[in-house]
C-alpha cells in the first residue's frame, strides 16, 4: 500500500507551489479545492516522513545498543511508536469519498408519530446544532415547516466549517453517518396517562454541492411560487415568497419558504436542489459499484432505522455499530462525537478489508 505514498508526496510538492502562486487565489473556489487536497495530503506526508524518520532512529539504536544494553529499551520504544504511525498511515491512505471534504445539508423530517415526531424532530436539529458550534462550524437554516407546537414538520440546515478541514473532519465526513430513520422512545408531552411511545424521524445527509460539482441549465428547470404556510410572521400567506424548482430532467424538487424575500428562497432552494441532484448521482454510482463497496455505503442509507433514543432509560443504541451509552441528555445537548466515531470506525474497517481481499 505505501508504493503509493511517492506519488503523494509529489502531488503535494505541486499543491504547495500552486497555493503559493497568486493567480490561484484569483479563483475562490479553486484556491479552495486546492487547499482541501492539500490539508488532506499534508496529513499523509507528516505522517510518512515521522515513519521513515523513526525506523532511521530505530536501527541507530539497535547500533549503539551492541555498546550500551539501554539502547535496546529505546529501540524497543521507537518500534512501538513507528507501528502506531504505521497503522495511522494506512488508515490515512484508504481511498475516501471525495465529497468527505465538503460542507453539508441536513434535513430533518417529522414521521411516524404526529406532533410528537416533529417535537423529536426539532430536538435532532438541536443536537445537530450544538454539535456544530462545539466544532465551531456555522449552521444555516435554508428551510423549515414548524409544528403547532413548536417542532418541525420539515427542516432544512446548511452546516459550513471555517477554513480547511483535516482529513475526515469536515461537516459531510462527520455527519453522514446520522442518515436514516431514528426512533424516539418517551413519555409525549400530549400524554396524559404518563406512557412510553415510539415514534420517529427521518435525517437525510447531503453534500453541499457548489456550481462546478452539478451544472444545472436554467431551460432545465421549471419555478413555481406560491403563498407561505404554517406559523410564522406577518408575510405568511400574505405573498408569493415561496418558491417550488423541479429540476425536469431528473424529477428532482427543491422548495424553500422560510425567508420573505422571493429570491432568497430561490437561492436557498437552488442550495438544496444542487446537494440533492448530487446525492442523486452518487446513489446511481454506488449502486454500479461493487458488492464491497455497497457494504461501505450502508452505513448512510437513510431508509434505514439506525438509532433509538430511550429516554426512560437515558439510553442512546446505534443499530448499525452496536454502539450503547446511558448519556443521552449529553448526547442531545451536542456530545456527538463518540457516537459518529463508533460509525467511522465501523465504516474504516469495512474500507480496510475491502483493500485486504
Amino acid at each position: 500500500m505505501f508504493e503509493a505514498v511517492e506519488g503523494l508526496v509529489a502531488e503535494h510538492a505541486s499543491l504547495e507551489h500552486q497555493l503559493a502562486a497568486p493567480e490561484t487565489h484569483a479563483d475562490q473556489r479553486l484556491a479552495k479545492r486546492l487547499n482541501q487536497r492539500y490539508a488532506e495530503l499534508s496529513a499523509v506526508v507528516a505522517t510518512w516522513r515521522d515513519w521513515l524518520e523513526l525506523g532511521e532512529d530505530i536501527e541507530a539504536a539497535r547500533e549503539l545498543a551492541a555498546d550500551d544494553p539501554a539502547f535496546a529499551d529505546e529501540a524497543l520504544a521507537l518500534e512501538a511508536r513507528r507501528e502506531k504511525a504505521e497503522e495511522r498511515l494506512r488508515h490515512l491512505l484508504v481511498p475516501r469519498d471525495p465529497t468527505d471534504a465538503k460542507d453539508a445539508l441536513l434535513e430533518v423530517k417529522s414521521g411516524e408519530g404526529g406532533e410528537e415526531s416533529a417535537l423529536f424532530a426539532g430536538d435532532l436539529l438541536r443536537m445537530y446544532t450544538r454539535f456544530a458550534e462545539a466544532r465551531g462550524w456555522r449552521t444555516e437554516v435554508l428551510d423549515a415547516t414548524e409544528s403547532d407546537l413548536g417542532g418541525y414538520k420539515s427542516v432544512t440546515v446548511a452546516v459550513k466549517a471555517r477554513g480547511t478541514s483535516e482529513p475526515g473532519q469536515a461537516p459531510y465526513g462527520l455527519l453522514k453517518f446520522e442518515g436514516g430513520v431514528h426512533r424516539v422512545q418517551r413519555v409525549p408531552v400530549t400524554e396524559s396517562q404518563g406512557r412510553v411511545h415510539t415514534s420517529a424521524a427521518g435525517v437525510l445527509v447531503m453534500p453541499e454541492a457548489e456550481d462546478l460539482d452539478v451544472e444545472i441549465n436554467d431551460a432545465d428547470l421549471r419555478i413555481d411560487v406560491y403563498r407561505s404556510s404554517g406559523p410564522g410572521g406577518q408575510s405568511v400567506n400574505t405573498t408569493d415568497s415561496a418558491v417550488r424548482i423541479t429540476h425536469v430532467p431528473t424529477g428532482i424538487v427543491a422548495s424553500c419558504q422560510n425567508e420573505k424575500s422571493q429570491l432568497q428562497n430561490k437561492e436557498s432552494a437552488l442550495r438544496i436542489l444542487r446537494a440533492r441532484i448530487l446525492a442523486a448521482a452518487q446513489e446511481a454510482a454506488d449502486a454500479e459499484a461493487s458488492e464491497a463497496r455497497r457494504s461501505q455505503v450502508r452505513t448512510v442509507d437513510r431508509s434505514e432505522r439506525i438509532r433509538t433514543y430511550n429516554y426512560p432509560e437515558n439510553r442512546i443504541s446505534d443499530h448499525r455499530t452496536g454502539y450503547k451509552s446511558y448519556n443521552l441528555d449529553q448526547v442531545l445537548d451536542g456530545d456527538l462525537g463518540p457516537v459518529l466515531q463508533s460509525s467511522i470506525d465501523a465504516d474504516l474497517a469495512a474500507r480496510l478489508e475491502a483493500l485486504d481481499q
